[in-house]
């Protein structure tokens, strides 16, 4: 299958995407993989990328187009990939149709994750890091430590970084609302999105994907 998936900050996009990959067996493209493995090999993509980056600028469309091209046509991605990240505003899905019409393939499948938006305040202002290792990530909520602001693991100090701030998550949201959201009404029209909730334990939200994308493709 050829997937997009969508959904605002918090979502658990990137959980489900890794999950649903494996499950489905192809690979998971993310923009944020993409810049990391392009910049690391310096290839030419790369450079450019880092340029912009270095200069504290967003990096064009037509950069990340022309990763995501370079990594769908790789071998492993023949028989179907997941996109996360990306086509991450409409003018980006555009060009991402033109790019699949040229190979003569399509979407199969457009992976909404939906989440009332207090419940994403929630989710990421709840976070908790700790300083010494930023694996050990606890939650106010739903994974509390033992001891108020004290890491379980290894002692050191919870903190919440800079980016999961309130004030900041709900930014975070506006730039959702604003350039990424209308991809599923772009996609709607091309009778392609599947919406399901992703509230509830992983495995049950895994589990809800796993059965829409299967009526979704049973149904064309």
């Amino acid at each position: 299958m050829r997937i997009v998936l969508v959904g605002p900050p918090g979502a658990g996009k990137g959980t489900q995407a890794t999950r649903l990959a494996e499950k489905l067996r192809i690979p998971h493209i993310s923009t944020g993989d993409l810049f990391r493995a392009n910049i690391s090999r310096q290839t030419e993509l790369g450079k450019l990328a880092k340029s912009y980056m270095d200069a504290g600028n967003l990096v064009p469309d037509q950069v990340t187009i022309a990763m995501a091209k370079d990594r769908m046509e790789q071998p492993d991605a023949e028989g179907g990939f997941l996109l996360d990240g990306f086509p991450r505003n409409v003018s980006q899905a555009e060009a991402l149709d033109e790019l699949l019409q040229t190979e003569d393939i399509k979407l199969d499948a457009v992976l909404d994750l939906e989440v009332p938006e207090e419940e994403v305040v929630k989710r990421i202002a709840g976070r908790r890091i700790c300083r010494k290792d930023s694996s050990h990530v606890f939650h106010v909520s739903y994974s509390p430590p033992k001891k108020e602001g004290v890491c379980d693991v290894c002692g050191g100090e919870l903190y919440q970084r800079d980016d999961d701030s309130e004030e900041t998550v709900r930014k975070r949201l506006e730039v959702y609302h604003t350039q990424t959201e209308p991809i599923i009404d772009y996609y709607k029209a091309q009778g392609l999105v599947v919406t399901i909730s992703s509230l509830g334990p992983v495995d049950e939200v895994t589990k809800r994907a796993l059965e829409a994308l299967k009526r979704e493709d049973e149904g064309k």
